[in-house]
């Protein structure tokens, strides 16, 4: 069977991906960070979401000798001038905080009217081959953007990080009270991983 290292620790994430991948690949072993207890931490020091994606895909493959699939995803608001942006995880000083992080963003916007509260996910997914493969050295980037608006208070009990206060334009609903068939129809990764699945089909 063929292997794929997701690179990352996020289990809400492992589990969408793993969704998403199972949608174009039945033959793939999908592995996680946590089956690497040994891999060290990879700086995050790229300046847009695509080099992070790019920092972390190199950093799991040559570690692991396997290929690597990598996302660096974020909330860019517009009233934030595009904050939190790659800085999205650690937004209220502690990674992986989603509760601080999504108290964080409505405390910015409190007062702002919903006119005026315009934001989008992006992602880009990073699939990164190790020396050694047939396809080494090759590093394959796709990308997706879900637009939407803040909403004035958390809503939903799906999904993870932003989800609850991000409604998504034509939806009545937060991400975080959409089913995660309905979320992955839509999401920016899910875009990501639909665009990047088909090569990793071909070259995995």
């Amino acid at each position: 069977m063929r292997k794929l290292v997701l690179a990352t620790q996020n289990s809400g994430k492992i589990k969408e991906f793993e969704r998403l991948l199972a949608e174009f690949v039945s033959d793939v072993q999908v592995l996680g960070l946590r089956d690497f207890p040994e891999m060290p931490d990879i700086a995050e020091t790229g300046k847009s979401f695509v080099e992070n994606s790019l920092l972390k895909a190199r950093g799991i493959s040559d570690f692991t000798k396997l290929p690597a699939l990598a996302d660096d995803s974020g909330l860019c608001i517009d009233y934030l001038n595009g904050d939190p942006g790659i800085y999205s995880a650690r937004w209220s000083g502690v990674h992986g905080d989603d509760a601080a992080n999504i108290s964080k963003v409505l405390l910015q916007l409190e007062g702002v009217p919903q006119s005026e509260r315009g934001a989008h996910f992006k992602c880009e997914v990073a699939l990164v081959f190790p020396m050694g493969h047939e396809q080494q050295g090759r590093e394959i980037t796709e990308s997706g953007k879900l637009s939407g608006s803040i909403t004035l208070s958390p809503r939903g009990s799906a999904g993870f990080g932003y989800d609850p206060i991000f409604q998504p334009h034509g939806s009545e609903l937060t991400l975080a009270e959409l089913t995660h068939d309905e979320k992955d129809r839509i999401s920016h990764r899910g875009i990501a991983m639909r665009a990047i699945a088909p090569r990793i089909l071909e070259l995995l």
